[in-house]
């Protein structure tokens, strides 16, 4: 059975893709890593709830938001790419499943 928000695939996939924006991303995941340690930091320091919820949120939004910005380049390359070249169904369907589990 598979866990909450995971994708049908059987271990990692070969496929490999060189980004533009590799650097933004990264900085874009460090962020987010740092404020998930201050989330832990908070509730080891007995902080407020509701302020460890609002960063909860954040931390939420963020990644959220690096998704999308995945899901544009993945759709706009990689998808757009594998339809131009008549093996787009396989792609779309992909697709579908990372809807799917970002939905959840």
């Amino acid at each position: 059975m598979r866990a909450a928000g995971q994708l049908r695939r059987r271990g990692p996939s070969p496929k490999r893709v060189e980004r533009a924006n590799k650097k933004e991303l990264i900085r874009r995941i460090r962020r987010i890593e740092g404020q998930v340690r201050g989330v832990g930091r908070m509730i080891e320091e007995n902080r407020y709830c509701v302020d460890i919820l609002a960063q909860i949120a954040a931390a939420r939004s963020a990644l959220g938001s690096l998704s999308l910005s995945l899901l544009r380049t993945h759709t706009a390359g990689c998808v757009a790419k594998a339809i131009a070249s008549g093996g787009g169904q396989e792609s779309i369907d992909e697709l579908m499943e990372v809807f799917k589990a970002l939905a959840r």
